[in-house]
């Protein structure tokens, strides 16, 4: 089965995956997210639905803000004879309770769910809006992983890392709990002696705001552009950790992105932490609690190591590209 991811909502070129994960290519998107369903699968990612190839039947449909577009996308899938799966491009509680707020685009939604075979959810909190928008047909299939692949991993000498790498970075999104992060970890900084990487994107006005932080100098590294994918990832494994208090309940990107470095992520409730990093992602883990744990495996490498080997067998079995292929086969089948 060849899956035809269309997302109208992105910016990006249309991209096919021949090679399913493939090796990481600055030029290119890599196979992660809702591209990831596509390369699993062999299949090709598009902005249009006509731009998806006559002979491929099987669309995973990206719904974003603008539903009257999801609408008319819904209206030519149908009349091109094709099964539609529907997905949200923004699969937060917190975003769906924005989308969904005005009577017009929550009739949109259910007049979308009522001519759509089916529908996948990637995190717990879509499946019921799925289902009360009427989808009788709704799996929960999390991101995939190309964690079997070896041109994935971006692992480096363990005596080569350093630090700790703060996994968010917008502050005007309080869901992220960027500001808590950082402010936690200072104290986490100055006593193990360990630099915190962050973002800045938000130019003087940003390192204004980082400066207030109090960090002792020399130990908050800050990066002040944007980079490709595979940059960010070369950036990440650098560090011994990466560590966030991220409360939006999202696919959980950031651990995924951990896990290809091969180190532990801290912190977070996104799907993918709780799948592969339970122990150092439980929501009743207070945030003292969180930050201990941080300093503990600051100082223990050993279990820096179990924790990343733990993770890696966990997504062998819930998230590798052959597990998510084969329940993306399952969820079609129901539909012949």
């Amino acid at each position: 089965m060849q899956l035809c991811v269309l997302d109208p909502s992105s910016k990006d070129p249309d991209q096919t995956f021949p090679d399913f994960a493939g090796k990481p290519d600055l030029t290119k998107q890599s196979p992660l997210g809702y591209r990831g369903f596509a390369a699993c699968t062999g299949g090709g990612y598009y902005r249009k639905d006509s731009s998806i190839p006559a002979n491929e039947r099987r669309v995973l449909l990206v719904l974003h803000r603008n539903l009257k577009a999801c609408r008319q996308n819904v209206i030519n899938l149908r009349r091109a004879g094709k099964t539609i799966i529907l997905a949200w491009s923004k699969p937060g509680a917190f975003e769906l309770e924005t989308i969904l707020r005005s009577p017009s685009d929550l009739s949109l939604f259910r007049e979308i769910c009522g001519r759509a075979h089916g529908a996948l959810a990637v995190t717990s909190d879509v499946e019921p809006v799925f289902r009360g928008g009427g989808v009788l047909h709704v799996e929960t299939i999390p991101m995939p992983l190309p964690v079997e692949s070896p041109e994935w991993d971006f692992s480096i000498r363990p005596e080569d890392r350093q630090g700790i790498f703060l996994g968010t970075w917008d502050r005007s999104d309080v869901t992220r709990r960027h500001l808590t992060a950082l402010m936690g970890l200072r104290d986490v900084v100055s006593q193990m002696y360990e630099p915190l990487t962050v973002f800045n994107l938000d130019g003087w006005r940003g390192r204004r705001w980082l400066r207030q932080l109090g960090y002792p100098s020399g130990l908050l590294r800050v990066i002040e552009r944007r980079l490709s994918h595979t940059e960010y990832l070369r950036k990440m494994a650098t560090h011994k950790m990466v560590f966030q208090l991220d409360a939006s309940g999202g696919p959980g990107y950031v651990a995924g992105d951990a896990l290809l470095c091969r180190i532990p992520c801290i912190g977070g409730n996104g799907v993918t932490e709780q799948i592969i990093f339970p122990e150092l992602s439980d929501p009743r883990t207070s945030t003292p609690d969180t930050l201990y744990a941080v300093s503990r495996l600051l100082d223990h490498g050993h279990d820096r190591d179990l924790a990343v080997e733990q993770a890696l067998n966990l997504a062998k079995q819930r998230l590798s590209f052959e597990v998510i292929q084969q329940s993306l086969e399952q969820l079609f089948h129901c539909f012949g």
